[in-house]
């Protein structure tokens, strides 16, 4: 049995109960807390709720209501508020949204819901931590598995102080169950935070009960402490250190996956070689995904959002197949030469076939009294509403307009490249296998411009499919394609919120690009090189060595690369706050959701909320912590 498995038998029907109330933010009360750690189940139960906390970190949180009644206000609470998409790629540059989320539009403040929200579940993590390493020595356990569960739990700690630490840059420290009014400690330094992960990592690592990996079960190991404390270092600057960490995990079994790079986020291989350490997932209210839910399309099974969008900056990184830079000028000669609001003309689609025929034509034409009832064809909807996009671009622009082949044009700029991207995002003109009703079936949709919908078709564009439609129909964005389930699922139990896909946390993709920016660092571009070149090989795309001559040059390259190979996996906003780009990245002048062709869409302009630097963004302290710990400083930079 899967721990996923193992984890929602803990918290539906044993529940994970302690000797506090210290940020008690789920109901653990079903066993009493001098029992819970008296049997070897119960002990299990016990560590798996420190598992289940996990749950708060899933890269797109867990639906919290069941169909669409549930979801919508529920799941968004935790989409916004939790710890699920907010602060994951929507935050950093990669992504984008139209939601009123606090640390996008300026409003986040000390006492937001958002940061009160995260420091509490974060520190509910520790909290069942630290319980269950004081009370599993009392455990009726064999010694060499209460030993590995200490290990198991030592690691859990870890990641949720890792979390805490590269928010808030420096937090209270507690390794003993407290009371809530017995947790007044003050803020320790970020070196002496990251000093103690360190410590619980490095003790998973000394003890010989912890296993080096857990593909079956997706436990944790040696080689997911390994490689969390290589992050550790890397936020240090321990660059040799950092890497001394990696180079253990190939000899552990891990390496990347052997198969095509979109098959890797698949459920049939969540626990392939290639991933380290994930949140697991289960077709099951609570414990699924919201990724269908979030990133998917009304086209997909569910009806879904499709609230969160991939920015045009992060669509043309994407090189060329030959590893050379993208430049739209390549395959639109004309592009660059418009103004930005000009380009839309690219992304128009076709208003009539090969042969000349208007796509769409009503299938009985109306009569016209005008014309003493002859037949009168009115225009096609198609034709309209492209007719109406171009009536609003200049001269020049609308002269470029190709009625047929418009599509095919722009399509040229998608098709030569780096295939990682098409697997990543559904792109102006791409297919997705979504969905139709009556009958309940797999249906091909294509991303086109304007949205127009589905209509019924003449035999003769029955191959036409119908348009793909999300709740931001009168944009042009790009879509995640990446975690949204595609065709028809019959299960009883599939829901748009209940995603059974792993949300991977640390796989050896992300260790191999980290390997490299630490030999950057160290001056060893063309040895960065070779670990870049591994990521790539396997994606089908050829490495440039001209993008390695120096330090500055293979710095860029290197983050690029994780820019491109993490889309949509959580990792760009803690990228961002390490680097110290977040600013430039994500709330540069003019910031805001952007249509595919780089003009701004309907949502309000991002606004930097953080006055203290211009570069290091520091989350503050809640406001409601301040007041109940007088020992707790208020964070430099915000307004209480």
């Amino acid at each position: 049995m899967k721990i996923k498995s193992l984890i929602i038998i803990a918290t539906v029907f044993f529940g994970f109960s302690s000797c506090s109330d210290f940020l008690d933010t789920a109901p653990y009360h079903q066993v009493g807390p001098t029992n819970m750690w008296t049997t070897e189940n119960l002990t299990d139960q016990g560590v798996n709720g420190v598992y289940a906390n996990l749950r708060n970190w899933g890269i797109y949180g867990t639906g919290n209501g069941s169909g669409a009644a549930g979801v919508g206000a529920n799941a968004n609470t935790n989409m916004n508020n939790g710890m699920g998409q907010w602060c994951y790629d929507v935050a950093g540059p990669l992504g984008q949204t139209h939601n009123s989320l606090d640390f996008l539009f300026g409003n986040l403040t000390p006492g937001s819901g958002t940061v009160d929200n995260i420091w509490r579940r974060l520190y509910e993590g520790v909290h069942r931590a630290n319980d269950a390493i004081e009370n599993i020595p009392r455990s009726p356990c064999s010694e060499a598995k209460k030993a590995r569960l200490i290990a198991e739990v030592k690691f859990l700690r870890a990641f949720h102080y890792f979390r805490l630490n590269e928010l808030w840059q420096g937090v209270p420290y507690y390794d003993k169950p407290v009371l809530e009014v017995e947790a007044t400690k003050g803020q320790e330094t970020a070196e002496f935070i990251w000093g103690k992960i360190i410590e619980d990592l490095s003790d998973c690592i000394a003890e010989e009960h912890l296993p080096n990996n857990d593909f079956a079960n997706g436990r944790i190991h040696k080689g997911a402490a390994y490689a969390l404390r290589g992050k550790v270092y890397m936020h240090q600057g321990q660059w040799q250190k950092a890497i001394d960490d990696f180079e253990k995990l190939s000899g552990m079994g891990f390496g990347l996956f052997n198969g095509d790079y979109k098959a890797l986020f698949t459920e049939a291989n969540e626990r392939c070689r290639e991933m380290i350490f994930s949140v697991q997932n289960i077709e099951l209210q609570y414990y699924g995904s919201c990724a269908q839910f979030y990133l998917g399309t009304r086209a997909s099974q569910g009806g879904c959002w499709g609230d969160h969008y991939v920015t045009p900056y992060a669509v043309d990184l994407y090189e060329n197949s030959d590893g050379t830079t993208f430049n739209w000028d390549d395959y639109i000669p004309e592009y660059s030469s418009l103004p930005v609001g000009d380009r839309q003309v690219f992304f128009l689609r076709d208003t009539v076939d090969v042969n000349g025929i208007a796509f769409y034509p009503p299938a009985v034409p109306a009569k016209d009294p005008a014309k003493n009832g002859a037949d009168s064809i009115p225009p096609s909807p198609i034709s309209s509403a492209v007719k109406a996009r171009l009536d609003g671009l200049s001269a020049a622009a609308r002269a470029l307009y190709l009625p047929y082949g418009n599509e095919a044009r722009i399509r040229t700029a998608f098709d030569a490249r780096d295939p990682r991207l098409e697997k990543n995002v559904i792109t102006a003109y791409a297919k997705y296998v979504g969905v139709r009703s009556s009958p309940n079936e797999a249906y091909t949709h294509t991303r086109r411009w304007p949205f127009v919908g589905n209509f019924s078709l003449p035999a003769v564009h029955l191959n036409m499919g119908g348009d793909i439609q999300t709740d931001r129909a009168a944009e042009f964005l790009y879509l995640y394609r990446k975690f949204v389930t595609e065709g028809w699922d019959p299960s009883p139990t599939f829901s748009r919120d209940r995603g059974k896909i792993d949300d991977p946390i640390i796989r050896y993709a992300d260790v191999l690009l980290m390997w490299a920016e630490a030999l950057v660092e160290l001056g060893k571009p063309l040895e960065a090189m070779d670990k870049v070149a591994d990521v790539r090989t396997r994606a089908g795309i050829t490495t440039d060595a001209a993008n390695f001559a120096d330090a500055e040059t293979a710095r860029k390259y290197v983050r690029d690369e994780r820019r491109r190979e993490m889309l949509g996996e959580g990792g760009s906003y803690f990228d961002e706050l390490r680097w110290g780009t977040l600013k430039e990245t994500k709330y540069y002048a003019g910031a805001s959701t952007k249509q595919m062709w780089g003009i701004a869409g309907g949502g309000a302009a991002y606004q930097w909320p953080y006055s203290y630097s211009l570069d290091k963004f520091v989350w503050p302290i809640p406001r409601s912590e301040v007041e109940r710990n007088p020992n707790l400083q208020r964070t430099l930079g915000w307004t209480y």
